[in-house]
């Protein structure tokens, strides 16, 4: 049996990677509560194992084959905190912005918690105004 930490760790590499999106469900419940923290807006959503395979198959589309990296991993009881940093280059429209084909970083963290081996319910963070930044400058 494996721990939520080696769970988390394969997810990663295979689906939040976009590797094989499509492989959602072996580490999804039927519906996950995915709440977005954003400082202006909090939103809480439901994602079926489906709806994140797509979500990720978009970023795919803006990304292109990204890499994503995890720099850190923790684990507590049924919760697993971990923070990646995400390299892709930009070649389609993101938040209104065209593709600049040059190089963006994304900095993210979620804390996913677990629920006999599959993942319920996370909270995400990202640094979108990072990113923005980024495409701002990439422009120039």
């Amino acid at each position: 049996m494996q721990t939520n930490e080696q769970i988390l760790k394969s997810f990663f590499e295979v689906v939040r990677s976009g590797n094989k999106p499509e492989l959602a469900e072996t580490f999804m419940t039927k519906e996950v509560k995915a709440h977005q923290m954003n400082s202006e807006s909090m939103v809480t959503i439901i994602r079926s194992p489906k709806n994140y395979a797509d979500h990720i198959k978009e970023m795919l589309e803006v990304w292109g084959n990204f890499k994503i990296e995890i720099q850190e991993l923790l684990s507590h009881n049924q919760k697993v905190y971990v923070r990646w940093k995400q390299i892709g280059m930009h070649i389609a429209e993101y938040e209104g912005y065209p593709p600049t084909n040059k190089e963006v970083i994304e900095i993210g963290s979620a804390i996913y918690r677990l629920e006999n081996q599959k993942i319920v319910e996370y909270w995400i963070q990202v640094d979108r105004l990072g990113v923005i930044e980024q495409i701002k400058r990439n422009q120039k």
